[in-house]
């Protein structure tokens, strides 16, 4: 026979567990949930920015050691890409779980503007991202030979203005694909840091022979603190991807507005809803 007192302290217990047992201390030590969410996000950004850039930085060195970042010919341009894009969806992949794999200011902005990031959730990414950038630049140049080779220039007679476009048009390509393809939950959320990837890289194909390709301030800001030089120009790297992130959350928040999912229904569906709806039919 059970002892009624013995379960009236179970279901005491179950109702309010100890505090190292669910929520409470347990999870989390000595800092409070939200907090301790934020900085575990600030250490995937820091970490996840330096793995990025690192391995883009090391291929980017390598492509203008082996031929001058003055003379590029297709070759290193699509070196240079893929170096971007390959790092980036690698990286992404691994962190998306623990910071949602941003290493991005201008993704970092376009997700708060667009509502899919709290703002201070983005505040705490943003040092976190700067400062990965920093350190990537200055490993590379630690451990590869010869003087770093990896800033954002304008080259091939690109004027200021046509720099400052070419950043904005590129970076709402980068955003807008973070924003539909990991923000956005559907089926294919988690090869979205495959997507994102192919995105950067696209992206570099394009800007890496008239601006450097930066889409990210963090990625032209590090290695010029490396080198201890900023070209006159060098807000171009961060004016261009925050226009670009705010037209891309612009459209985001307007396709939600709209119900884009009217527009063209069942695109996540495993098989046509016209199948599905003559199954029932016969039923």
């Amino acid at each position: 026979m059970r002892n009624p007192l013995r379960q009236s302290v179970q279901r005491s217990n179950d109702a309010n567990p100890a505090p190292f047992e669910g929520q409470g201390q347990s999870d989390g030590g000595f800092l409070r949930k939200d907090l301790r969410g934020h900085v575990v996000a600030m250490s995937g950004e820091f970490v996840g920015t330096i793995l990025f850039l690192f391995f883009a930085f090391g291929g980017t060195q390598i492509a203008n050691t082996i031929t001058p970042a003055s003379q590029p010919n297709v070759g290193t341009l699509v070196y240079i890409s893929l170096s971007f894009g390959f790092s980036l969806a690698v990286t992404a992949w691994s962190f998306y779980r623990i910071s949602g794999g941003l290493f991005n200011p201008a993704v970092t902005l376009g997700m708060c503007i667009s509502g899919t990031l709290p703002w201070v959730r983005g505040l705490f990414l943003f040092p976190a991202q700067m400062l990965g950038g920093m350190v990537a630049a200055a490993l590379v140049s630690c451990m590869f030979p010869g003087p770093l080779a990896v800033n954002t220039t304008l080259t091939n007679g690109t004027s200021i203005a046509q720099g400052v476009f070419i950043e904005m048009i590129l970076t709402t390509e980068l955003v807008f694909t973070v924003l539909m393809l990991a923000a956005e939950k559907s089926k294919t959320t988690f090869i979205a840091p495959l997507g994102i990837g192919l995105a950067l890289f696209v992206a570099e194909l394009t800007g890496v022979y008239f601006t450097g390709g930066s889409l990210n301030p963090t990625r032209s800001f590090g290695p010029c603190v490396v080198n201890r030089a900023f070209p006159g120009y060098h807000w171009i790297y961060w004016v261009g991807p925050a226009l670009g992130a705010c037209l891309a959350a612009a459209y985001y928040k307007f396709a939600k507005f709209m119900n884009y999912e009217e527009a063209n229904p069942g695109q996540d569906m495993s098989h046509d809803p016209s199948e599905a709806s003559n199954s029932d039919k016969n039923r």
